[in-house]
């Protein structure tokens, strides 16, 4: 008896699945376009107009300037030997320092 009703509760169980993903949202769902997608950053970066900071200190008032002259929306210091994420941020400005906390490079991510 116990293998007369296996193929019963499997077939159950696969249907419960199913009945849950339904309710996810898919891709391909119709009327639904781009519903998935991350939405497009606000305020993209662009290092070039700050590029008049490099060889200069890094102070807070460099650095809030080398974000508002990018468009970005934050901004960070990234010092000699320090760890980072890799990940590419386009709404970030990166200033660039030596040990001395002199400005080397002024780029966006």
């Amino acid at each position: 008896m116990p293998l007369r009703t296996t193929p019963l509760f499997v077939s159950a169980a696969a249907l419960a699945l199913l009945a849950g993903c339904s309710s996810m949202d898919a891709p391909w769902s119709k009327g639904r376009a781009g519903a998935n997608r991350a939405p497009a950053p606000k305020q993209i970066c662009n290092a070039q107009p700050a590029q008049n900071l490099v060889g200069r200190t890094n102070t807070a008032q460099n650095l809030e300037q080398a974000r508002q002259r990018s468009g970005a929306a934050m901004a960070r210091v990234l010092h000699p030997g320090q760890m980072t994420t890799k990940e590419f941020n386009a709404e970030r400005v990166n200033l660039e320092v030596d040990a001395t906390g002199r400005i080397l490079a002024v780029r966006c991510g």
